[in-house]
């Protein structure tokens, strides 16, 4: 890929954004498509001066991450409305000088489990009260299932589970409870601490699908307990891939090439 002026500029605003797999995927999707794109890490400490940056240099999308998904909302022209009323942007769509904030955090883990899964009218237990407990469980909302929230703050849990109108429980109360899936929208289960599951294993066999948004390893020990208990299991990098996919189908008005995003994903993360 050659940089020229005529380089349509992309990519990701966060604090840290260094260990990021999206120039990956993203610069992988251009290569495959020909398209004159780029997209590079931009580490953001202040936000207001970042969105002027973007508009005066016609940037033309921004993936944004932690710390910044909610402080961009008050530096945007337009915003979604699931984006609303999730309280986060995860994408920002830079068109003449207007930003429109897009999530598609929820978009990602929705398709990532319709591959094993109708989520119309099924039940989904959430693990967690934090914002990707939130996108999920707004987005699930959206296709049309039914959710029920467990957490480990209850304070944080119950204000979430309120504002998505779904019951909550605490952790301890996983044995008596049952789902056509679960999803673990916590980072229990991460590098380097990969021992730890929230989920007993004998709990397992109550749900059909199981999943993790924890990537690194792509598969923690509940997903590997869950595959064990005769599960269908979902990692974080389905979800990864998935929200890449649309913030590049809302880009770049293609569909995106999703095996060769998948396989970058991939090897940007035994890279690292």
């Amino acid at each position: 890929m050659r940089i020229n002026g005529s380089t349509i500029l992309h990519g990701i605003m966060g604090n840290p954004v260094s260990h990021s797999l999206s120039p990956a995927m993203h610069n992988s999707a251009f290569a495959a498509l020909q398209l004159n794109a780029a997209y590079v890490p931009f580490p953001v400490t202040d936000v207001a001066g970042a969105m002027t940056g973007f508009r005066a240099l016609s940037v033309r999308g921004v993936s944004v991450t932690i710390p910044h998904k909610q402080a961009v909302i008050a530096y945007l022209d337009d915003i979604d409305p699931v984006a609303a009323r999730i309280g986060a942007v995860n994408t920002l769509d830079i068109q003449q000088g207007r930003i429109t904030g897009h999530n598609t955090d929820w978009l990602g883990a929705n398709r990532a489990l319709q591959e094993k899964t109708n989520l119309t009218g099924s039940k989904v237990l959430i693990l967690g009260a934090g914002g990707s407990a939130r996108a999920i469980g707004f987005g699930l909302l959206e296709a049309g299932a039914e959710i029920m929230l467990a957490s480990r703050t209850a304070a944080k849990g119950r204000e979430l589970a309120r504002t998505l109108n779904c019951p909550w429980h605490a952790l301890e109360d996983i044995p008596q409870l049952a789902a056509d899936c679960l999803v673990n929208a916590t980072s229990v289960g991460m590098a380097p601490r990969i021992e730890v599951s929230l989920v007993p294993k004998q709990c397992l066999p109550r749900f059909s699908v199981v999943m993790d948004i924890v990537y690194a390893p792509q598969e923690t020990r509940l997903l590997s307990e869950a595959r064990e208990a005769g599960c269908q299991v979902v990692n974080g990098l389905a979800m990864l891939l998935y929200q890449g996919v649309a913030q590049f189908e809302l880009w770049t008005g293609r569909t995106a090439p999703v095996d060769t995003m998948r396989h970058s994903l991939l090897a940007a993360l035994a890279a690292k």
